[in-house]
Parts: C-alpha cells; structure tokens; sequence
C-alpha cells in the first residue's frame, strides 16, 4: 500500500458500501431484475416492485401494470444463485427457499397523472458531483465501492474460497485544509466466511488480496487504521442474520452521506417513478456542471408535484465553488435539459432493461455499467450558455 508521507487531514469524512450478499441488497437485486425483465418485454410497464428477503423465504410484492408475462418465482431463485445463496447452511437456498408472490395493478388515480407525462408521485431528489475522483464522486463511497467490488471478486473467483456473500466495508478519508483528500484514516472491512478459516490467516488475505490492490495508488495511507472483522468471527450472515428489505441501503446507493437525499429508493421502479428517473436526471446534471469547468462541486435539487409534467422547483447549490451565479446555473439549465420525468426518460433513454446492475455498488460514478446520467457531453453546451 501507498506509505507517502502526508500533513494530518484537518477533517474526515467516512462512507460505507456493502457487498452482494448482504440482505438489503439481495431485495434491492431481486427487485431490480424483475423490473428488468419486464422492461426488456414491456418498455411502457410501469412497475414498483418490492421485495423482503429472511431464512429461507423470499416475498417480492408491489404494483405492475403491463401486459407481458414473467416468470417471477424463477427470476427471483436465478437471482438469488448469482448472489451466491445456494446452501441450506447460508440460511438462504436458492433452489429451495420459500419464494411468494403478490403484485397488484398500478393504482388508476396514479395512472391518470402519468398518463399525461406527470410525475408518478410528489417528491424531492438530489444530484451531486464533485472533483474528488475521475469519476466525479466523493473519494469515500468510491473506495467504498471498489473494495466491497473487490470482495466480490476475490469470493467469487474462489481466490478466497472460504469467504461467503455477506459483507460491508466502511472508509474514512482525511482532508486537508483546502477540503482536498489527502490521505485514508480509517478502514473497516467485515467479510462473512465459513466456521473453518482461522482469524490471523483471514485478516492476511484480505490485506493482501483485497486493501492493497485498492489501496495501493494515490492517497497516503500511512498511519492508516485497518479493523478486519473487529469482533472476530462473521459466520452468521445474509438473511439468516438479518432480513433484507428493498431501499434500506438509499445512502450506499448515492454518494455515501456526502450529498443530502430526498429519501426515496430506486430499485423496482420504473423510470416513470421520479425517485429514480429524478434522481438520475439531477446526477446528469450536475456532472455536466463540474465537467464543463462552472465549478467544484455541485448539488442539484428537484422537486415534482404528482401528474405535474415540469419540476416545481429546481435548485443549484455549487457550495462556494462555483465560476457563475447560481441562478444563472438554475436558468441556463432550465433553458437547456427538459427535466420533466419523461424529458429525463428519452434524454437518457431509459426504457430498457439497466438496472440490475445498479443494484450493489452504487447508482453512481460508475464505469463498468451502462448508465448514461453519467455522460458529460453536454458539458461544453452548459458552459457556453453561461459564457
């Protein structure tokens, strides 16, 4: 790992992601492939779907509103064993857990405000952006992600073969006076495994395999803290350990407590619903923001009113950082991106099947996946407007 010398940080921050297995996320993949396979049939669907995972039982239920057909019970038991539940002993088996069904149709006096291109409810969400990374997150959900993403691979490539789905890992980044990252103070990793693994030879592998090859570029790390499994032992885990609800993991799904939130979920919704058509819209813009050189960092805030086509409020807040005037920010952009939820839907064509695979790891500064509020194309645009 990198052992520059580095000035103490004068404020930290810290951020939390969680591996595949851990509960939540087996609901919120769950619920997002069966939005997927629907939306690969039915592009108009309109889908809320959530799901509840414990030992040895799975309920996915909600509200759907198309004419296709899927085949849930199989989605959910091919989801599961891609998660990696496939033993009796992992409290959750793919192949013979409990699986329940119970979905209903759209409510009408919802429908008749989509209908029309209105928002499928009231609500509020947040984007931001910042210099931190290439990517343009805050550095501490970013390594975060990569090392629970790391995790993963080591598990699932048998390199750790004693390693099981559960996991969470948490980083604090230390930053300096200008607010610049400067060095990792702290980082948590808690690895489920098997009863077998002996603790020393556990905690020598994940430094090796999985905190070095994150860790080993860029921020000091001297003097850095690294608690592997702090009580000692992580074999209970996933829904044996605890049941996993669809949205419980909103902050490890955006920007790790950097940003605010406007509180809704996104996975098992389609993109008419604004918290996740919104919240994507408002990342755009906000990446384009800093992209195109108008600031620092950038939080975008948008409000919907249900069945009203256009946001009823739309804020910009470049924290002190930004080369123009934020209302000139909140007109230019007004003038130049049609935010309204189907605006958002045909801008980053949304009707297909995308989000699977934003269901661990995060919705944001992704590269590996296919998401296109992460474009910056309409960066050079943005900034001539203002010009």
């Amino acid at each position: 790992m990198a052992k520059s010398a580095h000035s103490p940080a004068q404020s930290v921050f810290t951020s939390e992601s969680v591996a595949e297995g851990h509960p939540d996320k087996v609901a919120d993949q769950i619920s997002d492939a069966v939005l997927d396979s629907i939306l690969a049939k039915d592009p108009l669907a309109r889908v809320a779907c959530e799901t509840t995972v414990t030992t040895g039982l799975v309920l996915v239920s909600g509200e759907l509103s198309t004419d296709c057909y899927v085949d849930i019970p199989r989605i959910i038991r091919q989801t599961v064993r891609e998660v990696g539940y496939t033993r009796a002993k992992y409290g959750l088996d793919a192949e013979t857990c409990g699986v329940l069904v119970s979905i209903d149709e759209q409510s009408p006096d919802i429908a008749q405000g989509v209908d029309v291109g209105g928002a499928g409810d009231s609500g509020m969400v947040f984007g931001f952006a910042c210099r931190d990374t290439p990517e343009l997150m805050p550095l501490p959900i970013q390594l975060a992600h990569r090392l629970s993403r790391r995790l993963g691979e080591v598990r699932k490539s048998r390199a750790l073969p004693y390693l099981r789905p559960d996991g969470k890992v948490q980083v604090t980044v230390g930053y300096d006076e200008a607010g610049r990252p400067c060095s990792v103070e702290t980082v948590v990793v808690s690895a489920q495994h098997n009863d077998e693994v002996d603790q020393e030879q556990l905690r020598d592998d994940l430094l090796k395999q999985v905190l070095e090859p994150v860790l080993k570029d860029g921020l000091a790390t001297d003097g850095a803290r690294y608690l592997i499994n702090p009580t000692g032992r992580f074999v209970i885990g996933g829904p044996a350990a605890d049941v996993g609800l669809t949205g419980r993991k909103v902050i490890v799904d955006t920007y790790g407590g950097w940003a605010r939130h406007g509180g809704g979920c996104f996975s098992g919704k389609d993109p008419t619903k604004v918290d996740r058509a919104g919240a994507y819209g408002a990342r755009y813009v906000a990446k384009n923001i800093v992209a195109g050189g108008l600031a620092e960092r950038c939080e975008v805030q948008l409000s919907y009113a249900i069945g009203v086509v256009k946001p009823v409020a739309l804020r910009i807040d470049t924290q002190g950082t930004g080369t123009v005037a934020e209302r000139e920010l909140e007109r230019a952009v007004n003038r130049l991106f049609d935010l309204s939820p189907l605006g958002i839907i045909k801008e980053l064509n949304l009707r297909r099947p995308l989000f699977r695979a934003t269901a661990c790891y995060g919705h944001f500064g992704r590269t590996d996946i296919d998401a296109p509020w992460e474009d910056t194309s309409r960066a050079p645009e943005l900034a001539a407007e203002v010009a």
